[in-house]
């Protein structure tokens, strides 16, 4: 890993015999580790790690982490992520003794108070979605929306239903299509109109008898509701499907409206987004799922039950679609989640949706006239705006705009994401972020529309790695040490 600040690897530091800790001789005597080992995995020379000081291995790491953008040292208006600043009182509680010292082989009458909490998670996440029966065990967002496809499809086996087709429209997760063909349907796309909602006629000229769900993220990725839900939900019904609603972008509607109240079968939520949690590096997250009552028999096992006054993790579901995680989930990621729900509230969590589409709406109305919004003047809590006409004046794209936004102390918007915007700069400040901040975003935007397109090409000129090469780096990637001065 080399430290970008001074441009010299762990490796490089490495000298022999240094040490940053004295470790015990072993207690097991040679002669034992030969009959308790085979020899095969016993190496004949110690592996080839660098060799430095604890000073030296605090100071590489420490210097590398400054590199780093946080939601704790920088705004994070990346749209379709909820990048909002997570509470430390929800690390804290999840950190305590009785809650992170736990075994996933304890017995289940050693974790009541652990296996209540999650009950009551359960309970909770059905109550906000309108869907009743919930699973906690999938391990992120794209985890559970695969987990619900497969509910789906378990649920149309055990009907003795041949159904094929899963359908979304175009301004969808890209997981979406990736889930429905990991479940093993056929995925048909369905157009958006010029306002960005369903086009219904092209929607229900593929509806027929072969359809197994319409999957919808509603607030969509454009940052608009999409009114016609309900008749979507009527259409899909009565052609015998199901309708999945990506839950991504509940933080716009916690405590205003419910999916199951919508027509919603199915959902996941994210709660490292929604519920605040650690976000980013991959993990971990959380994704669980919720359906109607009809679905409840397919979940993913176990889920926690509650007999008379105890509280068990029901394996025995002959009709489940089994295990789609190790133990029961990330249950750390599931802690944060009930702590950031017992701390709102009903009344909090509808405030958070409520500022969280007024921070959004606010940002729009600064933004809309340096970078147009083809939506329309108002959104949910995120929106779409295209640098199209500035590309076309000046040559200076959203990929231009984005990278100079690093040399100013923002983490830049997502871009080109949806692909029905051309130059799309997608915005979500949630409700986290002071007017200050956002006003500062702003000027700092309109600021750098006004550089000259040399300035921009080259952006960002703060960073150690301005623009690498990510075709290369996606397909070449060098991850390895070989010891010759090189990394592979």
């Amino acid at each position: 890993m080399r430290n970008l600040k001074t441009s010299t690897l762990l490796f490089e530091l490495s000298k022999p015999a240094r040490r940053a800790a004295t470790l015990p001789a072993c207690d097991v005597p040679v002669e034992r580790i030969d009959k308790l080992l085979p020899k095969d995995s016993l190496s004949e020379r110690l592996p080839p790690l660098p060799e430095v000081s604890e000073p030296e291995v605090v100071r590489h790491f420490t210097n590398l982490s400054t590199l780093n953008m946080s939601v704790d040292t920088h705004f994070y208006p990346l749209g379709s992520c909820t990048m909002k600043y997570n509470s430390k009182r929800n690390e804290r509680m999840a950190a305590l003794p009785g809650i992170a010292d736990l075994h996933p082989h304890q017995p289940d009458e050693t974790i009541q108070g652990m296996l209540e909490l999650l009950y009551e998670l359960q309970q909770i996440l059905g109550e906000i979605s309108g869907l009743p029966a919930v699973s906690l065990q999938p391990a992120a967002g794209a985890h559970g929306e695969l987990a619900a496809l497969m509910v789906a499809a378990a649920y149309f086996r055990d009907k003795k239903l041949l159904r094929t087709k899963v359908l979304a429209p175009d301004s969808a997760h890209g997981t979406n299509p990736a889930s429905a063909k990991m479940a093993g349907f056929e995925f048909v796309t369905v157009k958006s109109n010029a306002a960005g909602f369903v086009d219904m006629e092209d929607l229900q000229s593929k509806l027929d008898d072969q359809i197994a769900v319409f999957m919808i993220t509603n607030p969509s990725t454009l940052g608009i509701f999409d009114k016609q839900v309900s008749q979507i939900a009527q259409l899909v019904h009565k052609m015998g499907g199901l309708i999945y609603l990506d839950g991504a972008n509940m933080n716009a509607i916690l405590g205003i409206t419910r999916p199951g109240d919508f027509g919603a079968d199915m959902m996941h939520y994210n709660p490292h987004k929604t519920f605040s949690g650690p976000h980013g590096g991959g993990g971990p997250g959380a994704g669980p799922i919720c359906v109607t009552d009809i679905l409840g028999p397919y979940l993913p096992a176990p889920v926690v039950e509650k007999v008379e006054d105890k509280f068990r993790l029901a394996y025995d579901r002959a009709q489940s679609i089994g295990r789609v995680r190790s133990f029961f989930g990330n249950v750390g990621v599931l802690v944060r989640a009930w702590c950031y729900i017992r701390t709102h509230g009903p009344e909090g969590l509808k405030a958070v949706a409520e500022n969280a589409v007024l921070n959004a709406n606010y940002l729009l109305s600064r933004v809309k006239h340096i970078l147009p919004v083809p939506q329309g003047d108002r959104c949910m809590h995120e929106f779409v705006a295209s640098a199209a006409a500035i590309k076309k004046k000046t040559s200076v794209s959203a990929m231009d705009l984005a990278k100079r936004l690093l040399d100013y102390g923002f983490h830049a918007p997502t871009v080109y994401f949806p692909l029905t915007v051309p130059e799309a700069m997608m915005i979500e400040p949630t409700e986290t972020e002071s007017k200050e901040t956002m006003d500062a975003f702003a000027e700092i935007l309109f600021r750098i529309t006004e550089e000259s397109p040399e300035l921009l090409h080259e952006a960002p000129h703060s960073t150690i790695i301005s623009r690498p090469d990510e075709v290369r780096a996606a397909r070449q990637p060098m991850m390895r040490w070989k010891g010759d001065g090189n990394v592979r």
